[in-house]
């Protein structure tokens, strides 16, 4: 059986800087298993009951990966799809198609740029504090669309825009 997990959660790295937190918004709501959440923070949630507060500590590599130096790549500027001025920090999508990877600017030198596709996070080691809101069977559909259907109790995915192919 597969559930849907709805959870808090405060995202710190391992110098204790907040990167991200649901704290004062929505829960987060995921299908275990599904990759919608990375793969060490869906193992440690699994099988936990409503109203379990813990931190969780997810290495790199059940993170956003390790840094893959093939990922960086030096570019001439030209034939970048932006316009202006590019700077170190920068982030933009490297093509057209909506699945084209983001990439961040590492160097601007004259006419060509250093591009790197990894994620912002790959190689940090991630620290979760994690409460748990609800726990529930996953249905159907959700299980055949690979994601829960938020804002329905019973996960219906016809009443709302979830960006299925029904």
């Amino acid at each position: 059986m597969r559930n849907v997990v709805t959870f808090h959660y405060t995202l710190r790295d391992p110098d204790g800087r907040l990167l991200d937190t649901s704290s004062g918004g929505q829960p987060v709501s995921y299908l275990e298993g599904a990759g919608q959440i990375i793969d060490g923070l869906d193992e440690a949630l699994h099988g936990v009951a409503p109203g379990t507060k813990q931190t969780v500590n997810v290495p790199a590599a059940k993170a956003y990966g390790m840094h893959d130096e093939s990922q960086v790549q030096r570019v001439l500027k030209a034939l970048l799809p932006v316009e202006g001025d590019l700077n170190p920090g920068d982030q933009f999508r490297a093509g057209e198609d909506q699945f084209a990877p983001i990439v961040r600017v590492v160097e601007v030198d004259g006419d060509h740029v250093m591009l790197d596709a990894n994620h912002p996070l790959a190689g940090v080691d991630l620290i979760f504090d994690v409460e748990v809101v609800a726990v529930r069977a996953a249905n159907e559909e959700e299980i055949k669309h690979g994601h829960a259907h938020q804002g329905q109790a019973e996960g219906d995915c016809g009443s709302h825009d979830c960006g299925c192919k029904h």
